[in-house]
């Protein structure tokens, strides 16, 4: 049986709980990833937030064989410890195989199943395995009702700390659509729910050889789902957002962040106050 709240490392998120905010720069840059997470810091001593780094050691799923994936697990884990060790910031990232799940868990106290990957039963329960919180996004071709299955799959396996994604779903050919009623049928499945804000403006292989977006529509999606009801927000961020190799057109500027954060938070207290 799932718990909400769940615990995540020293974190609680779910109900009664502060608005958990997962944030990163997508892909792992060295030359960045210390100024993002020093700003996550700031924001937690600013607002009742809590903050997780998000950071990818690897993009799997490139939409090109060209495309820049990442520093490799080895790497990427070193450079996660090195935020987590620096600045006291709990870590997660994503898994693309089950023997990544195990070295994951030693270093994140979340494990992120990524949307395209969220019905494979392995990878649920290697992650399940490794005893740390999972937070599975959504696969943009799955209904929100298919979540259920996903999170049973977890229990079953022995995690109990489950958190489910919505970042979107396939709306014709390379364009991303949101039900925000997901976020009610998933909650109802006894778990946190999350809103990953920037990958739901993506447009798959809308550049041709690379997925493109439209950041202007994070903010404005963000605000809905923190109206309908959510635990916590997902946001990929980048002081310079076309230096970033992965998802630069549809990440939120660095220096943006905090108003978007505290519009959220006066979302979430204003509905509060409606209950």
């Amino acid at each position: 049986m799932s718990n909400n709240p769940v615990q995540v490392g020293s974190i609680r998120c779910g109900v009664g709980e502060r608005l958990l905010l997962i944030a990163g720069p997508c892909v792992l840059q060295e030359e960045f990833n210390f100024v993002v997470a020093a700003e996550l810091v700031r924001l937690r001593e600013a607002y009742p937030v809590n903050v997780i780094f998000k950071g990818s050691f690897d993009k799997a799923n490139r939409t090109s064989i060209d495309s820049y994936r990442g520093a490799g697990l080895e790497r990427g884990l070193s450079m996660l410890a090195g935020v987590r060790d620096k600045f006291n910031l709990h870590t997660t990232t994503d898994i693309h195989e089950s023997y990544q799940a195990k070295p994951v868990g030693e270093v994140c106290e979340l494990i992120q199943i990524p949307a395209f990957l969220a019905r494979q039963t392995d990878l649920l329960v290697a992650a399940a395995a490794a005893k740390r919180a999972v937070n599975v996004k959504k696969g943009q071709f799955m209904s929100p009702a298919d979540m259920k299955n996903v999170v049973k799959k977890l229990n079953q396996a022995g995690c109990e700390d489950v958190l489910l994604c919505e970042r979107g779903t396939f709306f014709g050919y390379g364009r991303l659509v949101n039900d925000m009623g997901g976020l009610v049928t998933m909650r109802e499945f006894g778990v946190p729910v999350v809103f990953d804000a920037t990958h739901s403006v993506q447009e798959p292989g809308g550049l041709g050889n690379a997925t493109g977006g439209n950041n202007k529509l994070v903010a404005p999606l963000a605000r809905a789902a923190a109206a309908v009801g959510i635990d916590a927000i997902f946001l990929e961020t980048h002081p310079e957002p076309e230096k970033s190799p992965s998802d630069s057109a549809n990440m939120i500027p660095l220096q943006k962040l905090e108003s978007l954060i505290s519009t959220i938070i006066n979302i979430r207290n204003a509905i509060k106050e409606k209950n």
